[in-house]
């Protein structure tokens, strides 16, 4: 299949169902401006692209949430409890965006998707979510050229200091994406 626009990578999301009964579930928790992204979204593209039959294995699904009045971390693991109560089967990893930025030494986020926006690649700078009519709704600070072209890029984010181009480049070696999807093209 051909994917070239946002509508395209929306349409192939709601046709999953194992994607949509992750987000439902996401979505059951209220938690503010929720996402699920990176590999979760960039992974599906890059398997539809490559014509995979079966989806390649996600090492977690990342949810991600801005609330600035409660930025405990033990939080966030109350909700990967939750999540696992709901889908058990599921290897979750919850990140509190309004705390992310004191671990990029970066100053404070504003959101959710300034968060996403801070990723180290732009094929993974991506989320989905569920509106009230359980349609999906990607976000794409970066947009998506980069992901449906296969090519993998540090976002201008982590082109603006030699220590976050190094952690890009450490990053994109150690992922080794591209024994698993063969067209994809490396910035490094």
């Amino acid at each position: 299949m051909i994917i070239t626009k946002e509508r395209d990578i929306v349409d192939v999301i709601q046709k999953d169902d194992w994607m949509m009964d992750l987000l439902r579930a996401v979505q059951t928790l209220h938690l503010p401006d929720w996402w699920i992204c990176a590999g979760f979204v960039r992974s599906k593209i890059w398997d539809v692209i490559h014509n995979f039959s079966t989806r390649t294995p996600l090492p977690d699904i990342d949810v991600i949430y801005f609330d600035s009045s409660n930025t405990d971390e033990l939080e966030e693991k109350n909700i990967e409890r939750e999540l696992t109560f709901l889908i058990s089967n599921i290897p979750w990893s919850v990140k509190n965006q309004a705390r992310m930025h004191v671990l990029s030494n970066a100053a404070p986020y504003v959101s959710s998707v300034d968060g996403i926006s801070k990723f180290p690649e732009t094929v993974t700078a991506l989320g989905v979510k569920l509106d009230k009519k359980d349609n999906v709704v990607l976000t794409a600070p970066w947009g998506i050229a980069d992901v449906v072209n296969l090519k993998v890029r540090p976002t201008p984010y982590y082109l603006e200091t030699d220590e976050r181009i190094n952690i890009y480049k450490n990053r994109v070696t150690k992922k080794g994406w591209e024994s698993i999807w063969k067209k994809l093209e490396i910035y490094k």
